[in-house]
């Protein structure tokens, strides 16, 4: 898998909670912040990678 863009990945600011989420390829995050969030989503894209 090469690096993952932003671009690609879906941000967006959740209502019913405080923070972002990011969802990219059936996979969700959780973050305090948009960056928080997207940095979380590149361990997760890295974990489903490795598990394939």
């Amino acid at each position: 898998m090469g690096e993952l863009k932003r671009s690609k990945v879906q941000i967006f600011k959740m209502r019913n909670r405080t923070g972002y989420a990011a969802l990219y390829q059936n996979n969700i995050t959780e973050g305090r912040t948009a960056d928080q969030a997207f940095e979380r989503m590149l361990k997760a894209a890295k974990r489903k990678a490795k598990k394939q």
